[in-house]
């Protein structure tokens, strides 16, 4: 299937004269196809204008989604990797606008505990997210709460059209899908736009009775993505060639969730070369602290809240008055310039306070691919296909799935 990213046709062209550091990538896309960054760097630049397009599909759901939540007692996100962490950048801003006990949790947790698993309240709603839709937990699970939690209902997003969960259940009445634009079905190995669309999917199911705030919030983020892409590229890229061995992402609240994506991204990019941990600020100093050593990189990711600042602002200047961490790259709006040292590096992000912590994963998210795409590209591998040896797949394979007697 031809695919090519969601992007002006010049857009590359546009990035490199704007940051020349970053020119060497103004390649055909045959030569990018060769070079093997064709998609993932396309569908990394692509995540602002694909936000909008989720924006409006969502909101002309709203009909749907409402008669769906009405009446619940408890909501459930789930998926699997990334997907996971898709609906855990979202809970806590669901649970308080809903005023439902709201819980994200992996797939395959589903699949081993079933409705034990689950918030108890009934009747509840089960939200799955998913790229593909054809990885073993996704279908699985599914089927299984469907045989065994009558009173679950459930809501698929996805960005797989000819997934399984798309179309396993269609004349279900109890389970309705809603298929994300084609383009943020990433092609690419790892989930970069389809993990921002997906975010911004569930998170709408929060928005329902103020849709105009929804499509405010996205329009803010495409406007402070799309310059983080614009301004800081070349940046990222050359901090992505420092002799760090070890990656450190901090972030508090619904930022943690981010900041495990983030994670996630250097390890999978880096096929395993570049070791990642994350981490709350104030949880740093209940042990991981001792992760931090001379050949690691810390990323930080500043909250908006005056108060959860201040004690993130104590722990940098600890780690500063220790020596510890090579250099930190601090992602916010108004950074203190007393927070960035001279080998630091300050990704400032105009409207996050705006948007408030709720609201700002997918921007950290944004940083955290780019700064694992180059990473990859230093250490002469192919992000579209980092992992060379085939340990991890787009698709998790089949594998035997077990469960209880009924």
């Amino acid at each position: 299937m031809s695919f090519e990213p969601l992007v002006e046709p010049d857009w590359l062209r546009s990035l490199s004269e704007r940051q020349p550091g970053v020119a060497e990538l103004k390649r055909s896309p045959e030569e990018q196809r060769r070079l093997g960054y064709f998609h993932t760097l396309g569908e990394i630049c692509q995540q602002p204008s694909t936000w909008l397009r989720t924006c409006e599909l969502m909101r002309s759901r709203a009909a749907d989604l409402g008669s769906i939540v009405a009446g619940i007692s408890a909501l459930t996100l789930t998926g699997s990797g990334s997907s996971e962490y898709a609906g855990d950048c979202v809970r806590t801003a669901l649970q308080n606008e809903l005023g439902l006990v709201t819980l994200a949790i992996g797939g395959g947790v589903v699949l081993a505990h079933g409705g034990r698993a689950l918030p108890p309240g009934r009747p509840g709603l089960m939200v799955s997210l998913a790229r593909s839709g054809d990885s073993p937990e996704s279908v699985g699970a599914v089927d299984f709460m469907l045989r065994t939690q009558p009173e679950i209902r459930h809501l698929i997003l996805t960005c797989n059209r000819s997934g399984g969960l798309a179309m396993n259940y269609q004349g279900n009445s109890r389970v309705t899908v809603i298929t994300l634009g084609d383009e943020t079905n990433d092609r690419g190995l790892v989930m970069t736009s389809s993990f921002t669309n997906l975010v911004l999917a569930a998170r709408f199911l929060g928005s329902m009775g103020t849709p105009e705030r929804y499509q405010a919030i996205c329009q803010q983020l495409k406007r402070t993505a799309s310059e983080l892409i614009q301004q800081y590229l070349h940046v990222l890229a050359e901090t992505a060639k420092a002799r760090f061995t070890r990656v450190l992402f901090l972030g508090s609240g619904a930022r943690l969730s981010g900041a495990r994506e983030a994670a996630l991204k250097m390890l999978e990019m880096t096929a395993g070369r570049v070791g990642t941990m994350c981490e709350t600020y104030l949880g740093l100093r209940h042990g991981p602290m001792s992760y931090v050593n001379e050949d690691t990189l810390v990323v930080c990711f500043l909250s908006s809240d005056s108060m959860l600042r201040a004690y993130e602002a104590d722990v940098l200047r600890e780690l500063h008055q220790k020596q510890l961490g090579l250099m930190k790259v601090i992602v916010g709006e108004a950074i203190p310039h007393e927070l960035v040292r001279d080998q630091d590096v300050a990704i400032e992000c105009e409207g996050l306070n705006r948007l408030g912590d709720e609201n700002c994963p997918v921007i950290d998210v944004v940083a955290g691919q780019l700064l694992a795409f180059f990473r990859c590209l230093a250490e002469n591998l192919r992000p579209d296909s980092p992992s060379e040896n085939g340990v991890i797949n787009r698709v998790v394979q089949s594998f035997s799935l077990h469960f209880p007697a009924i």
